[in-house]
């Protein structure tokens, strides 16, 4: 599991406790989290969405969301992206998330923003945003994009759920408010069409070397020298590998 912390929180006086957490990701090996990506209501409507009824589901990317109240600087937003940047597995079509809000989620404490129809294009290139106040690591967002494009603000009830494609246009405004915007996530995908893809020379080999230096930190909290880490040759896939479970069946070809 890898805890991600707030830029702007972790630089000041509330390094410590749950203030600063903004994420907890990859939680495939906690049983008690991993139930929300087993959850048959949930499963059922994936299916529908990306297989069949006998089709072999693999949550590939899980995520809980603890967006905090921003310190000032706008760090606790997240720039409009499209999920499918950080994927190396396709079709996009057989890849879906289900997004479920845990206590009310509105325009106040930073609800996701959508860009309707944005499913029905392409991959877009993605960087680091340039504002002034900080990102959060690996926070990338979609390249010269234009702020004037309408949108939709998703405000949800405690337990309500949206799925989406990987190729929508989505992000998340500031929490403005004193309390956490709490939410769970989880990426599936159809094991028995989606495979691995070779990124090198696309618009995500450059996110790729950055998720590897990631691992690598992770490699040496785990006890592996810093020396030894950086010598691993990191494929990038195999790094997908590791955060991938099956949720019904086989992973195939994940």
């Amino acid at each position: 599991m890898t805890i991600m912390r707030d830029v702007s929180i972790a630089k000041s006086e509330f390094k410590a406790g749950e203030k600063a957490i903004t994420k907890l990701q990859d939680f495939q090996n906690d049983e008690v989290l991993f139930d929300y990506c087993r959850y048959p209501a949930v499963v059922d409507t994936i299916k529908d969405l990306i297989g069949v009824p006998t089709s072999n589901l693999t949550a590939m990317h899980t995520m809980l969301i603890n967006k905090p109240p921003d310190t000032g600087s706008l760090t606790s937003r997240h720039p409009m992206h499209q999920d499918l940047h950080y994927f190396p597995f396709r079709p996009a079509d057989f890849i879906a998330c289900a997004w479920t809000a845990m206590e009310v989620i509105n325009r106040a404490n930073g609800c996701l923003v959508v860009v309707p129809g944005t499913h029905k294009g392409h991959l877009l290139p993605h960087g680091y945003p340039k504002w002034e106040g900080g990102v959060n690591k690996a926070y990338h967002g979609i390249q010269d994009y234009d702020t004037s494009t309408p949108r939709t603000y998703v405000e949800m009830e405690a337990g309500d759920t949206v799925f989406f494609h990987p190729l929508l246009i989505h992000g998340s405004g500031a929490n403005r408010t004193a309390g956490f915007r709490k939410a769970i996530s989880c990426h599936y995908a159809n094991a028995d069409l989606c495979k691995y893809i070779d990124i090198k020379g696309t618009t995500q080999e450059e996110l790729s070397y950055e998720i590897a230096d990631i691992t690598r930190k992770k490699m040496q909290r785990a006890g592996i020298d810093a020396d030894s880490a950086k010598t691993i040759e990191l494929d990038y896939a195999d790094i997908w590998r590791a955060r991938a479970r099956a949720v019904t069946g086989s992973r195939a070809n994940l």
